[in-house]
This record gives C-alpha cells, structure tokens and sequence, in this order.
C-alpha cells in the first residue's frame, strides 16, 4: 500500500498541531451532533474517532446529541405521520415514548458503543438523569416540546472528573415527571454554557453563515453576536438558520467563550476546526479572543 505521506510529513503536521493541542487540553468543548453527519456511518464513525482522539490529548469533550430522522423513521414503521410546528415537532404523549426510545436508547447507546470501540471511554444520559435538563411546556401546541428551564451540571463534570465523555441525549423533565423533547441545538447551548465551555460546536449540514446562501464561497468565517443581528435585519440569515444563530448568542451570553456553526458532512471537521490554523465553519465569538 502506498504511503500518503512520509514519516517526516507526519511529524510536521503534529507538531503543527501543537499549539492548539495546548489551547484546548483541559478545556471543555461541547460538541452538537446531528443531520446528516449522524445518518452517514462512515460520517458518524469519522465524528466519534475525532472526538476521541481529542479526549486522549486531554480536552474535556461532552457529546450532545440529537436524532431527528431515527425518530421519523421509527413513527413511519408505527403508521404514526410526524407534524412540525415553526420547524418543531409536535410531540403527543405517545411520540414523547417514541422519542424516549430512539434517542435516550437506540441512538444514546449506538454512540457510546462506537466511542468505546474507538478507544475512549464513555457513559450515556438523558436530560432526565440526576436532573440535567429540567423543562416545562414550551408551546401549548407543541405537547410535550419542552423549554429548558435549569440546566444542573454535576452529573456531567462528576464524568469529566473520572475521565469519561458524557453523552447526552436532549429528553427534559419537570417535577411531575413528565418528559419532554428538547430542540437540540438548544440544549447543547445551555449546557455549554452553565459548563462556561470554551467552545461549542454546532455540527449542521451547510458551511456556515453564508451571505448569499447559494454561494458557498461567501462564508463568514467570524462574527459577533451582533453583527448576527445585523444580519438578520437585512435578511442574509433566515429561514431555519435563525434558530441555529440564536442558540449561538444564547451561550455566548452564558459564558461560552465562542461558538462554531460548520458542515458536519466533512470528514474530520471537528479535528479541523480545533486543531489546525484555517479552522471550518462561521466563528461566533464570544468574549476576548
């Protein structure tokens, strides 16, 4: 088999990397995993070795996961038809089972196995477990769509404290005991945020912030909450990437230092973004750089 690059070239590139190696060992980083990048298995394969690489260099790496496809499918199977209301599933008591299921079993687990196959260490939880994500109803015509209401985070550092990278599938709850479906990228924002991560990554299925969305070549590499804002006054952002911007300025405002809207359909986007100069993907950034 051919080499792609001599031993020296290897050597250079990780050396490359030091710097940054540096910048983010011991730090959090909160990862939202999802799309098409969680559909693809050579993709989801590619997410979790990235991210266990970066547990073994020593970033502190929580997995927020969504599932939004697996759950369709899994309604199609039951002849139950999916409703969406301002691009938020409708969730009856019988769908809440449903995504109960897929995402705190099936795809919550999928992800840990592949994590410990690719030789890290890891535990799965719901927003249920110890109470992470406390809800309440977030639209009354939404059911059991729920809007975060505390996020408690000792669950998750007592995990980071004993090495393991906590994943974590986006089901709240309140104290009557009642489930709900949280929109993921929401969730992953609060909790990197009473995490105060160094960054969060939003792992999407477009480049970036684009100004002219046909156009690949007019992503925004940085910019500021706002200047987000900016934006969405001249309708550049619309659409559904409002609620992806949103969530962005909602942990930088919760101390996130800054936040990464990229293409999760690029092999080893995440080793991209956090490990080399050109980074990927729009930079929301937060406090000093």
């Amino acid at each position: 088999m051919t080499k792609l690059f001599s031993n020296a070239e290897r050597a250079e590139v990780l050396t490359q990397a030091l710097p940054y190696i540096r910048q983010y060992n011991g730090k959090i980083v909160v990862i939202k995993y999802g799309g098409n990048a969680m559909v693809n298995d050579t993709l989801k394969h590619q997410v979790m070795e990235d991210i266990v690489l970066l547990h073994l260099i020593g970033v502190h790496v929580v997995l927020v996961h969504g599932g939004g496809p697996e759950i369709t499918e899994m309604m199609a199977r039951l002849g139950k038809k999916p409703e969406f209301v301002d691009g938020l599933r409708v969730t009856d008591k019988e769908t809440m089972d449903i995504v109960q299921m897929i995402l705190a079993g099936k795809v919550n687990k999928t992800l840990v196995s592949l994590i410990e196959t690719n030789g890290g260490h890891a535990i799965g939880l719901s927003g249920m477990d110890g109470s992470l994500i406390e809800a309440e109803p977030k639209d009354p015509r939404l059911g059991y769509v729920g809007k975060v209401t505390k996020i408690n985070i000792q669950p998750i550092n007592d995990l980071l404290e004993r090495g393991y990278i906590p994943v974590i599938s986006t089901i709240g709850w309140d104290s009557q005991g009642n489930a709900y479906n949280i929109n993921g990228d929401t969730a992953a924002a609060y909790i990197a945020g009473a995490l105060k991560a160094e960054r969060m990554i939003l792992m999407t299925d477009i480049a970036g912030i684009l100004r002219d969305p046909h156009n690949p070549e007019t992503l925004i590499s940085s910019i500021t909450p706002h200047e987000i804002n900016d934006l969405r006054q001249q309708g550049i952002i619309s659409g559904g990437m409002i609620p992806k911007v949103e969530c962005c300025q909602e942990a930088i405002r919760a101390g996130v230092r800054n936040v990464i809207i990229m293409d999760g359909r690029i092999p080893h986007s995440i080793l991209m973004e956090l490990l080399t100069e050109e980074g990927a993907g729009t930079m929301v950034m937060g406090g000093a750089q």
